[in-house]
């Protein structure tokens, strides 16, 4: 129940980041003023490297779910950085913006990242080896 937990959290947060990086890509005016940005021909580049930046995200995110999708022995090491990662992002932009709504769905997704991750290496999920 913890893996499919685990991938149903990694299949909700690649779909999350895609729909920022399209927002990124296709309508960087109302991306960037989400983040309160003013869209602009200063920060049209800020716009483009927010598209790539979120677009790797998703894909290191997707590496993880293949990767907990077959078992793979250290999908652990990539669950727990993107955990962080998003930790870290949310309480950093709580704390530089005071955005609460970031801290709730970028930490609270990390959390979950981390606790999920922890608990099925906990239950010894079998793994695959190389």
């Amino acid at each position: 129940m913890t893996r499919f937990l685990l991938l149903l959290l990694l299949f909700v947060a690649i779909v999350l980041e895609l729909a920022l990086t399209g927002g990124a890509f296709f309508a960087p005016a109302f991306t960037l003023g989400k983040f309160g940005v003013k869209y602009g021909p200063d920060t049209y580049f800020l716009g483009f490297l927010t598209g790539w930046f979120l677009l790797f995200v998703s894909a290191v995110a997707g590496l993880a779910f293949a990767w907990v999708w077959q078992r793979r022995p250290h999908f652990a090491a990539l669950c727990y950085l993107l955990g962080w990662w998003w930790v870290a992002i949310g309480v950093g932009i709580y704390a530089a913006f005071g955005k609460p709504d970031n801290l709730l769905l970028d930490s609270l997704k990390g959390l979950l990242l981390i606790v999920l991750t922890w608990r099925c290496r906990s239950g010894r999920m079998p793994v695959r080896r190389y």
